[in-house]
């Protein structure tokens, strides 16, 4: 058996990297850890962490394809993020022009949830502590 640790980050490759490294860091927050040009690829790579924990590396690259999201395709299908206040984070997505779905509750574990897509249409859930 594998020992696993933890999950160490995610990695999103994104169409409009100033659009997203915005979204990422001035409307969830994220903490910006370390930013490199890679010239040789015209790539950035952007390393963000969550209360300082390292959890994401946001790419650029020249002319990717675009991501299925719906209809649901294989592959990674979406983050989660869990907030202690679901209206409140809701309502501060929507204060930025952010478009979200009504809180749901989840019949398995009776917690709220509700989503929201990133800039590249990535599903976003925020899940109830």
């Amino acid at each position: 058996m594998l020992e696993l640790y933890k999950i160490h980050h995610t990695a999103i490759i994104c169409s409009d990297y100033p659009k997203s490294k915005h979204f990422y860091t001035e409307i969830l927050g994220l903490e910006i850890k370390q930013e490199i040009y890679r010239e040789e690829r015209d790539s950035y790579k952007l390393d963000l962490s969550l209360n300082g924990i390292y959890v994401l590396e946001l790419f650029s690259f020249p002319n990717p394809p675009k991501r299925t999201s719906r209809p649901e395709a294989t592959g990674l299908r979406h983050l989660a993020f869990e907030v202690n206040d679901i209206e409140k984070n809701r309502d501060l997505l929507i204060s930025n022009n952010i478009s979200s779905e009504t809180i749901r509750v989840d019949e398995h574990t009776g917690k709220r949830f509700f989503f929201i897509s990133d800039p590249d249409d990535l599903p976003i859930e925020f899940y109830e502590k």
